[in-house]
């Protein structure tokens, strides 16, 4: 079984913020194609040329979520992905229940993503399938037990074609979570449905204790360039909470989202090892979670229930309810400030674009940007529950209302004066599908500082509807910044 390094072992020394180093996948000898967006730098200000050429930066930050944004990934080039790390639903929602910590299923769900393409019977293709797989969900918690054993044990015909010093890696985190999870074996963690891919990344994040340093290693594992920064780096549990205009309020992402009848809960007085907790950040103590919320994209297209009422603010809370201000990721305002491009990308709005947003000195950090030539805002093609009956209006005036709210600190003005930024500020163009059920009015848009961008997209078959395509959205955002 691994053994976490001491904090004595460290030096004192904290775990990088920077989640992913630029791992080197072909031969850098002759000749080189740089990518389309980084062809298209200015060569106007003598300043940021010689800036760009010197850091090389990545050249868009692109803020999204789950499957909406996983359907279009590919189709930014140079890219640095930021998440968010509140989701509860799916496999997430056991291991936060028995041991606490950020989500971290987004992350893994990007990562798998973004592992280069390969044979089917490549080694690559091997790790994809194991860090892909998901333990069965309609089948007795022993079956899925034995699956597991098998998975774990290294007897699997999972780990074929995966040489042995790469498996035993993978395998070595998997056992370190098992001895946590055996740990709490009084929560009785449920393994049906469980991504393995999950339980690598949270075997790393509690080994290393840093969820950065857990990406770095998946990344490493699948030879990925991925650049996926956490939206917050913590240990803690991080929970949002919607505040509605009827002043009702909803707690954690599924209850905001889509809400289900999962199984019973755990005792919601248990609480996780604090060992495994950083009091840095200040998330404060462990939350009780739903267990094993069972949700799938098939629940999402078959329709929702709107919401009672329009949500009005988003924003994170501790243990005990109360609102609390994490500090944003610094990797992930450090990008805001060298990017060329900033991209809000489809998805669920309030709950995968808004928790990125709301966070203090993000506001500042986007609209004092040197180097954003352009801020795209990728309009969903049709409505959710979050956002039922919104317009493309509604959607930039709530990015507007969320990075104006009063808990982005510190206030830039006169005394305790908070500087209020227009929406060109935040947005400067709106990406939509030309045959999105959204209704989008140009000439509101465009008095608003806003450039309208309409596309054609391309037709999914199984949902019966058109939905963006990578290279449609390549090519848009390359005329936006040309």
């Amino acid at each position: 079984m691994l053994h976490a390094p001491s904090r004595e072992t460290r030096g004192g020394d904290e775990s990088p913020s920077s989640s992913v180093f630029d791992l080197p996948v072909q031969s850098s000898s002759g000749p080189t194609t740089r990518p389309a967006l980084q062809r298209l730098r200015t060569t106007t200000d003598t300043d940021r040329n010689n800036f760009l050429q010197s850091e090389s930066p990545s050249q868009l930050v692109v803020i999204s979520g789950g499957s909406g944004g996983n359907s279009i990934c590919n189709a930014f080039d140079n890219a640095c992905f930021v998440l968010p790390v509140s989701d509860d639903g799916g496999s997430s929602s056991e291991i936060i229940r028995v041991l606490g910590g950020p989500s971290i299923g987004d992350i893994r769900s990007r990562l798998v993503r973004l592992i280069p393409p390969a044979p089917p019977s490549s080694i690559l293709s091997a790790i994809r399938e194991i860090l892909s797989y998901r333990l069965p969900a309609n089948v007795s918690e022993r079956e899925a037990r034995d699956q597991w054993r098998d998975i774990v044990e290294g007897h699997s015909p999972l780990w074929a074609g995966i040489p042995s010093d790469r498996k035993e890696t993978i395998r070595g985190f998997l056992v370190h979570f098992e001895g946590e999870v055996l740990k709490r074996a009084h929560k009785n963690f449920s393994f049906l449905n469980g991504s393995i891919g999950n339980y690598f990344l949270s075997g790393a994040q509690m080994f290393f204790r840093s969820l950065p340093s857990a990406i770095f290693l998946f990344s490493s594992i699948t030879n990925s360039q991925a650049n996926i920064l956490p939206v917050i780096v913590t240990n803690h549990t991080v929970t949002i909470a919607a505040e509605l205009e009827n002043g009702s309020r909803l707690v954690r992402q599924c209850e905001i989202s889509h809400p289900v009848n999962p199984s019973p809960e755990g005792n919601p007085h248990e609480q996780c090892d604090s060992s495994l907790l950083s009091p840095l950040d200040g998330m404060a103590s462990p939350v009780s979670h739903r267990s094993n919320v069972m949700y799938t994209q098939d629940d999402k297209e078959r329709g929702y229930e709107p919401l009672k009422s329009r949500i009005c603010r988003l924003y994170y809370i501790n243990a005990y309810g109360h609102e609390v201000h994490p500090i944003p990721n610094p990797e992930y305002i450090k990008s805001l400030s060298t990017a060329e491009a900033l991209v809000y990308s489809c998805g669920s709005f309030w709950t995968s674009i808004v928790p990125c947003l709301a966070l203090r000195g993000v506001a500042s950090a986007i609209a004092r940007s040197r180097f954003l030539r352009a801020k795209i805002f990728l309009l969903n093609g049709r409505n959710d529950r979050e956002t039922d009956g919104y317009t493309a209006v509604d959607f930039v005036r709530a990015v507007a209302s969320v990075l104006n709210s009063p808990y982005q600190q510190p206030f830039h003005g006169l005394g305790n004066a908070q500087t209020i930024y227009p929406i060109s500020a935040f947005i400067t163009h709106l990406l939509y599908l030309e045959d999105t059920s959204i209704a989008v009015d140009e000439e509101k848009l465009t008095a608003l500082g806003v450039q309208c961008v309409g596309i054609k997209g391309v037709m999914v078959e199984t949902a019966q509807e058109m939905r963006y395509g990578d290279d449609v959205v390549r090519e848009a955002i390359c005329q936006i910044l040309a």
